[in-house]
């Protein structure tokens, strides 16, 4: 048995290609997991619970049954997917985390959140963040009509992609000094996130004691992946080999 772990799906409805690897996979191996934590940007966008809510169904019902069949889950909001609620959380049953989040797995504290914030040298970023972490602004925010906030929506993520073009790659992944701070704040050796799209396993030197932070894969047309914690360590499972399995011997090439 494992705690498993995904991030930065980015999906955009139940017809895109990665809600339909997502659907397989909590109907199938998810079902094994000792839990499974959601730690950011399932959603390319979440203008609400009353807009984003219909164009999701499927996912939605997806996370349900699994959540019906006894495996504990929950979700931890995202930049992209912040302004996620209660409807949410009650169609799913998923428990909303706070970010970040200390969890014991196996017998290692370990520090989860979704990344974002250990992005400091991406001062326009922290400037948004301290927004869309602020319950008064989201509360704002949702009060504008769904039109509107459509809107909104598609021009920050023209904008989002034009500042992210101009932007060199180092500012947009984390920065060294904010994960040790954070790992000796909570007192922990291992940190698991995802946002920068960047997956690997990097040692930390905590004054002079090991640790480790490991990156969630984001989800691509060519990348599905879920990362697994157990007693042994942790480890990487890419869900396209099962895919691949699946397909007719003549579809394979």
């Amino acid at each position: 048995m494992a705690t498993h772990f995904i991030a930065d799906l980015h999906l955009q409805g139940d017809d895109d290609v990665n809600a339909h690897r997502l659907a397989a996979y909590l109907a199938g191996p998810a079902r094994a997991a000792d839990a499974l934590y959601v730690l950011g940007d399932l959603f390319d966008v979440w203008i609400g619970d009353d807009g984003s809510l219909p164009r999701h169904r499927a996912t939605l019902a997806a996370f349900a049954e699994l959540t019906a069949a006894g495996v504990p889950a929950a979700f931890m909001r995202g930049n992209r997917d912040f302004a996620v609620g209660a409807a949410f959380a009650e169609a799913t049953g998923l428990r909303i985390l706070d970010d970040p989040t200390v969890v014991d797995l196996y017998g290692t504290p370990t520090l989860l959140t979704h990344g974002d914030g250990l992005c400091t040298d991406d001062h326009a970023h922290q400037a948004f963040r301290a927004k869309y972490n602020d319950p008064a602004w989201r509360a704002r925010m949702l009060r504008i009509p769904l039109w509107l906030r459509r809107l909104i929506a598609v021009r920050a993520r023209r904008r989002s992609a034009a500042g992210k073009a101009r932007k060199a790659a180092r500012i947009m992944d984390v920065n060294a000094d904010a994960v040790v701070e954070a790992m000796r704040r909570r007192r922990v050796a291992r940190l698991i996130h995802g946002h920068t799209h960047r997956p690997a396993s990097h040692h930390v030197d905590l004054d002079g004691d090991a640790g480790a932070r490991h990156v969630i894969a984001d989800w691509r047309a060519d990348q599905a992946e879920v990362l697994t914690v157990d007693a042994r360590g942790v480890h990487r499972h890419s869900l396209l080999d099962a895919e691949h399995a699946r397909r007719p011997a003549d579809a394979r090439g």
